[in-house]
């Protein structure tokens, strides 16, 4: 469910009416609903109703505007983060250090550094060099680093390639047949305080078969490391559960996830870790576009927005579908290929679609939109990044400007020395 629905036939988001958004504010422009952010925020906390005790950070990587963030602390959440970037606006937006968790294959030692000056809760370790960092930049500190191991179960997630973390040949985690030797040599660190395992084997996934698979053989981990006297207290199952981007998809609820989960851990006896991203924010943004042009084509039309790939990237990057709807729809239909202004035939939303029917100057939006859309967004064609509008109730407010292509280039210098 969404707050994104039409009134008189007009859509408007919770009480605003989307015109209104698109003349104040100009297109494209991003737009979130509060009540649709709380709404599933805590639909996914109800999921886990039967999960004695548990730990919800938000993915940050699919939206950080800090807005969205802060409303996400309200509702008790902490940050699952990738970079010290990330790190610092989950601090700013209000989110307790202790209830950060820092993932990413890629963290450098000043990144590391920064987690423990920041007192953060848990390092989610991808490999043993790191490991080993860790604990030689908490040794020096005179600091104990809490974290947990992250494993590579094998587990095909059944999503796209390009989102896919759980399979031997992604670079995420360590293999699982390996994850014993390896988490006992740094427990044996001084500095690490390894107190579990991490797992996570793709975003989108649109079926609980892979996800029960992958945390059954973390379950097995688990007991093989306790057999061997480890403590493990604590286990980070990740994220990666799918939303509807099409009328008729149909991934598994937070209540099923949970049932689960629930399951399939209930002999675990430890603090289970969650990093919902997607499942949280994607259905509570929309992409608010104006049409530009209707252009005749080979077999079916062009329509060409002023949104493009540089504004909504994951068509270009994944063919990901997003579903197009006009503001005012007329009851009329067309078949269409939805495009950009970018100069890429990359710059394609939708090639040969069935949508309302549209003309110059109407408002249109791309639905799903709160999640990996504006967090990827870009200034390629010396374009202006893309603002972000916060919806709640009958009022609103601009969460992030408009950065226009010029103040961008104002950053850019040309040395003295080319005449």
């Amino acid at each position: 469910m969404n707050h994104f629905d039409l009134r008189d036939g007009v859509m408007h988001a919770e009480d605003i009416p989307l015109p209104r958004i698109a003349e104040e504010i100009g297109t494209p422009v991003y737009v979130y609903s509060r009540a649709t952010l709380e709404r599933h925020a805590q639909a996914f906390r109800d999921g886990l109703k039967d999960v004695p005790r548990k730990h919800l950070a938000f993915a940050i990587k699919c939206n950080p505007n800090l807005g969205v963030l802060r409303v996400l602390a309200r509702q008790g959440y902490g940050a699952d983060v990738v970079s010290g970037g990330e790190l610092e606006r989950a601090l700013a937006a209000g989110m307790a250090a202790e209830d950060i968790v820092f993932s990413g294959v890629g963290k450098t030692r000043a990144e590391l550094a920064q987690g423990l000056d920041r007192g953060i809760g848990q390092f989610n370790i991808e490999h043993e060099p790191e490991g080993v960092a860790l604990a030689e930049i908490a040794l020096a500190k005179e600091m104990t680093a809490p974290a947990v191991l992250r494993v590579n179960p094998d587990v095909d997630a059944g999503t796209h390639a390009k989102i896919s973390t759980g399979k031997a040949e992604n670079k995420f985690g360590v293999g699982i047949d390996v994850a014993p030797e390896i988490f006992a040599r740094l427990s044996a660190l001084p500095g690490l305080n390894m107190r579990g395992i991490a797992v996570h084997i793709g975003s989108q996934l649109t079926s609980l078969d892979p996800l029960e698979a992958a945390f059954e053989r973390v379950g097995e981990l688990v007991a093989e490391l306790r057999a061997a006297g480890h403590s493990i207290t604590h286990v980070d199952l990740g994220g990666g559960l799918g939303v509807p981007y099409k009328a008729d998809d149909n991934p598994p609820s937070p209540a099923e996830y949970g049932a689960m989960v629930a399951r399939v851990t209930r002999d675990w006896d430890v603090t289970l870790m969650f990093e919902p991203g997607r499942v949280i924010a994607g259905n509570t943004g929309v992409l608010l576009t104006e049409v530009l042009w209707v252009k005749p084509g080979a077999t079916n039309p062009f329509v060409i927005v002023d949104a493009a790939m540089n504004d909504l990237a994951r068509p270009a990057l994944y063919d990901a579908y997003h579903d197009f709807v006009a503001v005012k729809p007329s009851g009329e239909r067309m078949t269409a290929s939805i495009v950009g202004p970018v100069c890429e035939t990359g710059d394609t939303f939708a090639r040969d679609r069935e949508t309302d029917k549209v003309e110059p100057g109407d408002l249109a939006v791309f639905r799903t939109a709160g999640a990996y859309g504006a967090t990827m967004a870009s200034t390629y064609n010396s374009r202006s990044l893309v603002p972000e509008v916060l919806v709640d109730g009958d009022r609103y407010a601009v969460v992030a400007d408009r950065i226009a292509a010029g103040t961008i280039m104002a950053a850019e210098r040309v040395p003295d020395w080319i005449d």
